[in-house]
């Protein structure tokens, strides 16, 4: 259902249940709280976020006619290929040219469309900012940028393929929905979901295969932080793969009798401040962790949250360079950004809660 336009931050802080995926039943936001031991039984290997949205979008081609999907030639690595070849005559390869992609969609979403635009991170938003700025949030077009190759996961490419300024660049575009899944079935969730909501949306998708979350059972809600674990000692707020790796924290942390809350903060803009500040209320001590540079990123909106209402103790588990070549584990841990690296951070700020 498509609601009526409308600035996005306006709908999505109303809380209207419209926007829930899949269609919810009830009023309640998020997820229902999962106990931790449940959550790490649930934690398998999975597919690639960019693999999710690849079949989602099949799933919305036979549901709504308005759906169009344009690429730059990057079908097969972003996984809008097979959508092409159930819907030919709504598929559109524009070439290497990303600044035409975002200008194609923004005109056929002005023409009653609702178009999702794929490339690489590096290139949407990295080459075609311009374009955003001035063609999507600007007018508030109806246009959902899906990139994949985002962060060091993206692997071997090496440092010029791993986008982690992309969250930064689309937070500062003013309007426009940030949305980091965690894993295969929360990235077709918000692929059913931005296609559902009015206006400019972002979601960030990774090369590698991730850990799965989620199963079917559980909700999602543009806008709502989900608490897959329980806890009053900290709170680890994450996205994208990093949620999966919060999740192990949490259970090396258990063993030390330290009870961590785990937020999926999914929604990176509008942000979940009501969330936020609620762990910092009731936890009062916050580490954030993301596959993305410190500047700009997730870490930074949660402190900004935090520092307009209710000041605690908060470490960051962020990238802090650009990368190298390498595996995406391997990468992973070059980086810091690793369960482990987790718990260090959720040490160094109970130490500070304590002072």
């Amino acid at each position: 259902m498509i609601m009526g336009h409308c600035g996005p931050a306006l709908l999505l802080e109303s809380g209207a249940g419209d926007l829930a995926w899949p269609p919810s039943p009830h009023p309640l936001a998020g997820l229902p709280t999962v106990m931790l031991s449940e959550r790490l039984r649930k934690l398998t290997p999975g597919a690639a976020t960019r693999e999710a949205y690849g079949a989602a979008l099949i799933e919305l081609g036979s549901q709504d006619p308005r759906i169009v999907v344009l690429d730059a030639d990057l079908s097969k690595s972003t996984m809008t290929g097979k959508f092409g070849e159930k819907y030919p005559d709504r598929w559109f390869n524009v070439g290497v040219c990303e600044q035409n992609l975002i200008g194609i969609a923004a005109g056929l979403a002005s023409c009653g469309r609702i178009p999702f635009a794929s490339s690489f991170a590096v290139f949407a938003p990295g080459r075609c900012f311009d374009q955003l700025r001035v063609v999507v949030a600007q007018p508030k077009a109806n246009v959902k940028l899906a990139a994949s190759h985002a962060g060091l996961t993206t692997g071997a490419d090496g440092k010029s393929a791993q986008a982690l300024e992309d969250v930064a660049l689309m937070r500062a575009l003013h309007g426009v929905v940030v949305i980091v899944p965690a894993d295969e079935t929360s990235a077709r969730w918000a692929t059913h979901a931005a296609a559902a909501y009015a206006g400019p949306v972002y979601i960030r998708l990774g090369r590698a295969k991730a850990m799965k979350v989620y199963d079917e059972s559980d909700r999602f809600e543009l806008g709502r932080a989900i608490e897959v674990v329980e806890g009053e000692d900290l709170t680890i707020i994450a996205n994208g793969v990093m949620v999966a790796a919060a999740i192990e924290a949490a259970e090396a942390l258990a063993s030390e009798n330290v009870h961590a809350r785990v937020l999926d903060m999914h929604t990176v803009s509008p942000i979940d401040r009501d969330a936020i500040v609620r762990a910092a209320a009731e936890t009062r001590a916050l580490v954030v962790a993301e596959e993305h540079f410190l500047a700009g990123g997730t870490g930074e909106a949660v402190a900004r949250a935090v520092a307009e209402t209710l000041p605690v103790p908060i470490e960051f588990v962020a990238a802090r360079d650009y990368g190298i070549s390498g595996e995406p584990d391997e990468l992973l841990a070059h980086y810091h950004l690793t369960a482990p690296d987790i718990v260090g951070a959720a040490r160094q700020v109970l130490r500070r809660k304590a002072k």
